[in-house]
């Protein structure tokens, strides 16, 4: 029989039994395997508060197995946060409710951060550690809290976690500790079919600590976690666990994984855990227990709020902390006026460096930036950046995309940054996943993805994007942004900076690109596209983003020696583009024949060329030579593509 003192663990145990039953779907195993683990951090360690569910100095617990959402969504009723009441955990998985089959950011205020492909909410933990110890540099021990995370054997297989893993370390991220659900069990059966690996020593090779504990013995838990918080380094608590605790026939089987009990197992689970209780009750005198543990929580804001609340440093840490739009000034006037007196002809992700430049110096005091091992080919770093030391602002990432774009949405979901990384707009494949959260997170994260096109040339078709800017732009709630120049390119971070509830992908050329904007009082990309240049005898338009902008440019210069007018409209989002009203997007394209010009996916286009249309894309894979050699090889060339239009429209 299972120990008396438990019982209240025993509320987390038949919460998710009952929440997975009714739902008839849900993974029942691991939250019955870790609710002793949870109880115990909750009970005596975690600093949480139901009733100020947003104080930024709470500890962050993150459910990185996401599977087991019941654990965390019993923890929430029973201490006491409002939005998660007893109705939504009866209404788990279903249509509408805030108990989603994983956890999703925004649904529930306990929620730190969306999860459920595994390995992610270890990335997110590492983002969100990286956060707190650079607040801790700035502004002292009014920050100070603990990342929790809470892994399975899936979560460690991803390739992500090694990266995690290995950053965290290197970091020296102390303050940040993974409790491993080590229950030896996955979807296939045990994980001895496919992983051999010593956990213990993977961690400690990557400058871990390591504890070992009995998940099931509250003595053994809690000697392990109070150990933990004395370690300079990261630290990983073993926790052997069975899955499925209590279960008198599918304990430690696969068979809890990811299906019901099955209503006898769930009675014969009763029966073995010594609750006698109906479907969902919670007897007072348990659920005033886990109550109490919100209210101590209460107590330590409160204390927290006297301690500070009168300081300047107070006032200071709330304002960094404060998702702030940037608003146009005279130095903002002077830095574009700067670039068009200038004629500024460069690639644009110099343009970019020169705009994190400018802005890190004026308008905007906190970024945290990076670049995963290109900062020289991104240009991502700065005059203003620091990296390596206590204050820092920049990370190098090093060959770990998936990991930066994990961590970039744990920093934004902790708060008090606007995270941005870089890498080659062919890797942004590597950063999909953790891409994807950020839109369906609504976070501002910006991803800096250069070498857009063939035109970053020898390199070769590995490395030249194709599919990349189709696939990018299919993702909802993602800005995709590729302005033509520089003064494209200052606009696109205005609209990364100000859109606080989207990720953007702001993409740049490797190659130098002509000047084309000569006025800057507005930011015309704000409108997706816009006409940068027109004519009254107009009887075509080109649309065309990025580096092809200026190809289109000099074919309209062609034509126009021929006596044949045209339109041109720069589109550098097509997200915002689509979301503009119908007169406007009939104004800028117009009723005259159309040619798109874009050196990636014709995927993209689909929407805006009509029957008898050009477009000028590829879709096959590049090849190794010079930028310049395969545009025109490709036929991204202002007389080819002059003389086709001629002979098609021109006769």
């Amino acid at each position: 029989m299972y120990l008396q003192h438990t019982i209240p663990t025993n509320a987390l145990r038949f919460l998710s039994i009952d929440a997975v039953e009714k739902a008839n779907s849900g993974h029942p195993g691991m939250p019955m395997g870790m609710a002793d683990v949870a109880t115990v951090l909750f009970k005596y360690h975690l600093r949480f508060n139901p009733k100020n569910p947003d104080w930024i100095n709470r500890d962050r617990f993150i459910l990185s197995a996401g599977h087991g959402s019941m654990l965390l969504y019993a923890i929430s009723y029973l201490v006491g946060y409002k939005d998660c009441s007893l109705t939504q955990i009866k209404k788990f998985r279903q249509l509408g409710s805030k108990t989603a089959g994983h956890p999703e950011y925004g649904l529930l205020k306990s929620i730190e951060t969306t999860t459920g492909p595994l390995g992610q909410g270890l990335a997110n933990g590492v983002g969100m550690a990286i956060a707190e110890k650079t607040l801790n540099a700035k502004f002292g021990n009014i920050i100070n809290h603990k990342t929790w995370v809470v892994v399975g054997d899936g979560c460690l297989m991803e390739g992500i976690s090694q990266e995690a893993i290995s950053l965290a370390g290197h970091l020296n991220l102390s303050k940040l500790i993974v409790l491993y659900d080590n229950n030896k069990i996955s979807i296939d059966g045990p994980t001895s079919l496919t992983c051999s690996d010593n956990q213990k020593q993977r961690f400690e090779a990557s400058n871990w600590n390591t504890l070992t504990v009995d998940g099931h013995d509250f003595n053994s838990i809690e000697k392990g976690v109070s150990r933990s918080l004395k370690s300079n380094k990261p630290t990983l608590i073993i926790c052997n666990t069975k899955i499925g605790f209590g279960s008198p026939n599918k304990s430690g089987k696969e068979s809890s994984h990811g299906s019901p009990l099955g209503k006898t197992e769930s009675i014969l689970t009763k029966k073995e855990l010594d609750w006698h209780h109906k479907d969902f009750f919670i007897p007072d005198k348990i659920k005033k227990k886990w109550r109490n543990l919100g209210d101590k929580g209460k107590k330590k804001r409160q204390n927290w709020v006297e301690k500070y609340a009168k300081t300047k440093i107070y006032k200071l840490l709330l304002r960094e902390v404060s998702e702030s739009k940037i608003h146009r000034n005279n130095l903002t006037t002077n830095f574009l006026e700067n670039i068009v007196n200038q004629n500024i002809q460069e690639a644009t992700r110099k343009s970019s460096q020169n705009v994190i430049e400018f802005l890190s110096e004026n308008l905007v005091k906190n970024f945290i930036g990076g670049s995963a091992d290109l900062t020289g080919s991104n240009l991502t770093k700065t005059k203003f950046s620091v990296a390596g030391k206590k204050k820092i602002n920049y990370i190098h990432y090093g060959v770990r995309e998936h990991l930066m774009a994990g961590a970039m949405n744990g920093i934004a979901v902790h708060g008090g940054f606007i995270p941005y990384g870089g890498t080659f707009l062919v890797f942004s494949d590597y950063c999909k996943n953790a891409i994807r959260l950020s839109a369906m997170m609504k976070k501002r994260v910006i991803y800096i993805l250069t070498h857009d096109s063939i035109g970053l040339g020898e390199d070769g078709p590995t490395h030249q994007p194709i599919e990349h800017l189709a696939g990018l732009r299919a993702i909802p709630n993602l800005l995709v942004l590729r302005p033509c120049d520089a003064i494209e390119t200052y606009e696109a971070w205005e609209i990364a900076i100000n859109s606080i509830n989207a990720p953007s992908a702001i993409i740049l050329s490797r190659q130098n690109l002509p000047l084309l904007r000569r006025k800057v009082k507005i930011n015309l990309s704000s409108n997706g596209g816009y006409v940068l240049n027109s004519n009254k005898k107009a009887s075509i338009t080109f649309i065309a983003t990025g580096s092809e902008v200026s190809i289109a440019k000099e074919t309209q210069e062609l034509l126009k020696k021929n006596n044949i007018y045209s339109n041109l409209v720069s589109m550098p989002s097509i997200e915002i583009f689509n979301n503009k009203n119908k007169k406007y997007v009939e104004r800028v394209l117009g009723k005259q024949p159309r040619i798109v010009i874009e050196a990636g996916s014709s995927y993209s286009w689909h929407k805006f060329i009509r029957e008898d249309d050009m477009a000028y894309t590829i879709d096959s894979f590049g090849e190794s030579g010079k930028g310049a050699e395969l545009f025109k090889y490709y036929g991204f060339n202002a007389q080819k593509i002059a003389l086709q239009i001629k002979k098609k429209y021109f006769k």
